[in-house]
């Protein structure tokens, strides 16, 4: 997939997620403090941190510098310390469609994988069966496979093969798993999936 088209699923993902988070702040405003499937975050803290990566560097580094430069604590902290409201967050997300920034170091791929696995941190548990692009999917599995940190998921799944039931995506050598994109690619970053209990 080249970039372009890349950058417009970004954009079609960024632009549907506001308009929901939207909606579930005029249906049910205490949806955000649901606990998300990123652990210690709620649906709330995974909107806001959508919205960090496309910061301007000088922010970020001030950012990074008070987080002593650990990502980690730099993730975290920004999402959990974001004060906007609810509005401005979904406001805030569909403002940078269209944008084309991305942190040093990563490609248009990690926002797409950023984008596609945070949008079902939100919604596997408000109950939302939200569709995964299966074209775009593919392109984040393979890109989180390749990339070590931080899922280090070619580690974390030696000596088995993952194929995807419905996409051509299969990866790794030894037993065989398979099952859909999605739930693939929401393995592949340590999100709990079903499947994952065979692999134990």
């Amino acid at each position: 997939m080249d970039t372009g088209t890349v950058w417009r699923h970004i954009d079609t993902q960024r632009g549907e997620l506001a308009d929901l988070l939207d909606d579930l702040d005029s249906a049910d405003p205490d949806c955000w403090q649901t606990p998300s499937l990123c652990t210690g975050w709620t649906v709330r803290h995974v909107a806001a941190h959508l919205t960090h990566s496309t910061l301007p560097m000088p922010r970020m580094l001030a950012e990074a510098a008070r987080s002593g430069f650990r990502f980690d604590a730099l993730v975290n902290r920004m999402a959990v310390g974001d004060r906007r409201q609810a509005s401005e967050i979904a406001a805030n997300l569909r403002g940078v469609v269209g944008s084309r920034r991305h942190p040093p170091g990563t490609t248009a791929e990690d926002p797409l994988a950023d984008v596609l696995v945070h949008t079902q941190d939100i919604c596997i548990p408000l109950g939302i069966d939200r569709p995964m692009p299966t074209a775009a999917a593919v392109v984040a599995a393979k890109r989180v496979w390749q990339r070590g940190f931080p899922f280090h998921a070619r580690r974390r799944f030696a000596g088995v093969r993952l194929v995807a039931s419905d996409a051509d995506f299969a990866v790794g050598q030894g037993r065989v798993v398979e099952m859909p994109i999605r739930e693939l690619l929401l393995l592949l970053t340590g999100r709990p999936v079903e499947t994952a209990e065979r692999l134990s």
